[in-house]
């Protein structure tokens, strides 16, 4: 049941990197690799927002196994295209994760800053594990030296926008992953 976004907000897109029908293959090769790995433990799938909401959304309905669910938002961006390096929580966790496996599921790492500092966080509070789950992966941008564990796509220096990823809140319902053209970011369009 896929819904096509209107043609203006698709006339804004200079390239698809990823299409949507690779993004629905890999996200179910992870779902059944997470499946495999997790077996009989208890899984907590952490997800970022809003950027993994929909990356989340896809990927637990492709997991086999049980698994909870609770959500975090976290900022180092502000309105810029670029990880400002500062990291503020805007909302915790709602269920303690002691003892319990951790996956944070996140759409994009790209300096590593702001996954780095919440991997610490998240570890400082004696979960059995704390893993990571990226839908893109930048590693030319890496200013933290984190490596996903679960990686579905590693892209080059571009900013993208869709498939839950934005530019000033707008782009998150493309079923794709795009790099939008250059009036984009210009506030007079």
């Amino acid at each position: 049941m896929s819904v096509h976004p209107s043609m203006h907000i698709i006339e804004d897109i200079q390239e698809v990197l990823i299409s949507e029908e690779q993004i629905g293959s890999k996200v179910a090769e992870l779902g059944a690799q997470i499946s495999k790995e997790y077996e009989g433990k208890d899984l907590l799938l952490v997800c970022i927002l809003k950027g993994a909401l929909v990356f989340m959304s896809d990927l637990m309905r492709c997991i086999s196994i049980p698994v909870s669910i609770d959500t975090m938002a976290v900022t180092s961006y502000g309105a810029s295209t670029v990880s400002s390096g500062v990291v503020k929580i805007i909302k915790d966790l709602d269920v303690p994760i002691e003892g319990r496996h951790v996956l944070i599921v996140e759409d994009i790492v790209d300096t590593g800053l702001t996954l780095s500092y919440l991997v610490s966080t998240l570890k400082n509070r004696k979960p059995a594990s704390v893993k990571v789950c990226t839908l893109l992966d930048k590693p030319d941008r890496r200013q933290a030296s984190i490596v996903p564990d679960y990686n579905g796509f590693v892209i080059p220096d571009k900013f993208v926008v869709g498939y839950g990823l934005d530019y000033m809140e707008k782009y998150r319902n493309l079923p794709f992953v795009g790099v939008p053209k250059d009036y984009v970011w210009n506030e007079e369009h």
